[in-house]
């Protein structure tokens, strides 16, 4: 008599499960869970630009320019997007194939197995939730600087019950979040209409700083090295390399320039996030890799053109000597001190749109991890008639209006970078993985030269990582910890591809 095999742990109890690209897109159908398809690839490229272009394109090229690499920093832009076209690359082949909500999410989930999915889901909420509360607490700020130069008589802080609350954040979040509830087509075509008005300010002041242009301020193009100044900075505000290995912060040279890269890179971070829209998506196979890319592109030629322009006005060491170097420090320099009057007036037209786009994608990662009953499924649901995840919505905008109106969220900047970058670097991985796990999978779109691109991806990701401070890698490790507690607590058991039959 034959005996009974023995009991193997089944998919159910594995940390590494995954689940079926076939039962991803399937689930994206299930009735009362369900998005709509309304975006163009005008419309994704134009989100693209919308949340990369922010305040950014006007301060982060002067902070690089004065600080690391001098005029070369236009090279440091190229560098930052070659490093960010690698890494969208691997987001544009799993784009195409599973085109669905909840981007690294959802791709690791498929490849890595559920644990990894689960943290990188955990590293996007972390990156969209810092992000959208940093970025309403700046167009706060900045509508303050506004008024101020309109002469404009508005406070911008009322007093709630003895506290100071800064009304802004919390009006331009309530905004977005009621045009989000509407639909999202309505929401992508005031989306439109700003991100016109930012390009537009911004090549008014590429055009307006070419004229004062003076090729002698681009010589040396590279500035010798010299030794960096605060380099003895305690070990939570060194970067995580600089700790480990003992060695001294890059200024000036092909270092600096290699370092002005690392800098300028996280102003090109965001583009993940239109790949959380790739459900909402018309023809998601040819329209996802086109939006996406074309989205690169055009950030990148606004980027070197404002660099190219501001290192051709003034000397890099006015910018170095500058507490806050900015363009407008630039032409206040070369005596149009009215430019950087309208330089303002773009920062505040620039944030509004980051701040759409980072609420939706909230949302949608959210959106696809409660579908697959990672978190609570009730969730999930959506609105009959809009097709809008009406209740997540509510809860992003909530939780990144109060982050911004009520607490100093600022210190926790750079967190936005981890989160992007762990999940850039995860991404990169499982393409490779995807091409040998479904080799028969149709591929709109096909990194080149696979596996190498996409493993030079993640290592450039992964040593920009290591750029980070000490102090992030520290608050880094306690978000992860909490979040594995409550996988364990609540996901692991509740995830839908653990179940018998998924309800």
């Amino acid at each position: 008599m034959s005996q009974p095999p023995s009991p193997q742990p089944g998919p159910s109890r594995s940390l590494f499960r995954t689940k079926s690209i076939e039962q991803t897109i399937a689930d994206s159908h299930e009735p009362g869970r369900e998005l709509k398809r309304t975006l163009t690839a005008w419309d994704l490229m134009i989100l693209g630009v919308a949340v990369a272009v922010g305040a950014g394109i006007f301060s982060v090229g002067a902070r690089a320019a004065g600080s690391f690499a001098g005029p070369a920093v236009t090279v440091s832009f190229m560098l930052a997007a070659l490093a960010c076209a690698l890494a969208i690359m691997c987001y544009a082949e799993f784009a195409s194939s599973i085109p669905v909500a909840g981007s690294a999410y959802t791709y690791t989930y498929a490849t890595l197995g559920e644990f990894l999915a689960w943290i990188i889901g955990w590293d996007l909420i972390l990156e969209l939730l810092t992000a959208g509360a940093v970025i309403a607490k700046y167009w706060g700020i900045y509508l303050a600087m506004v008024f101020e130069l309109l002469d404009v008589h508005i406070p911008t802080t009322i007093d709630v019950l003895g506290i100071g609350v800064d009304w802004g954040p919390l009006f331009i979040v309530s905004v977005f979040t009621a045009l989000l509830i509407m639909g999202t087509k309505m929401s992508a075509r005031v989306n439109n209409v700003f991100t016109i008005i930012k390009v537009g300010i911004v090549l008014f002041v590429i055009v307006v700083g070419l004229t004062y242009f003076n090729a002698d301020n681009l010589t040396p193009f590279i500035p010798p090295a010299v030794p960096a100044e605060g380099g003895g900075a305690d070990a939570w505000s060194q970067s995580l390399f600089s700790w480990m290995t003992g060695a001294e912060p890059a200024k000036y040279g092909v270092a600096g320039v290699l370092s002005g890269a690392a800098l300028v890179f996280f102003a090109f971070i965001g583009f993940d996030v239109v790949a959380t829209s790739a459900e909402e998506v018309k023809d998601p196979q040819r329209t996802l890799p086109l939006g996406i890319f074309g989205g690169l592109a055009l950030v990148t030629l606004l980027y070197i053109g404002v660099a190219f322009a501001l290192t051709g006005m003034v000397p890099y060491t006015l910018l170095a000597e500058a507490e806050n170097p900015s363009l407008a420090t630039a032409f206040v320099a070369v005596g149009a001190g009215w430019a950087a009057q309208v330089i303002s007036i773009g920062i505040l037209v620039g944030l509004t749109t980051v701040i759409m786009v980072l609420l939706m994608g909230l949302s949608r990662v959210l959106l696809a991890m409660s579908r697959d009953g990672l978190l609570p499924r009730w969730l999930s649901v959506t609105s009959e008639t809009r097709k809008t995840p009406v209740r997540l919505q509510l809860i992003s905008g909530a939780a990144v209006a109060l982050l911004a109106g009520f607490t100093q969220v600022e210190i926790l900047e750079e967190m936005i970078n981890i989160g992007t970058l762990s999940a850039f670097v995860l991404v990169s991985i499982a393409v490779v993985v995807l091409r040998h796990k479904r080799p028969d999978l149709p591929r709109a779109y096909r990194v080149p030269f696979s596996p190498v691109l996409p493993i030079v991806s993640a290592a450039l990701c992964f040593y920009l990582m290591l750029n980070l401070t000490t102090l992030t890698w520290v608050r880094f490790a306690v978000w992860l910890a909490i979040g594995a507690a409550i996988y364990f607590a609540y996901g692991r058991r509740h995830a839908r591809v653990g179940l018998p039959s998924a309800p």
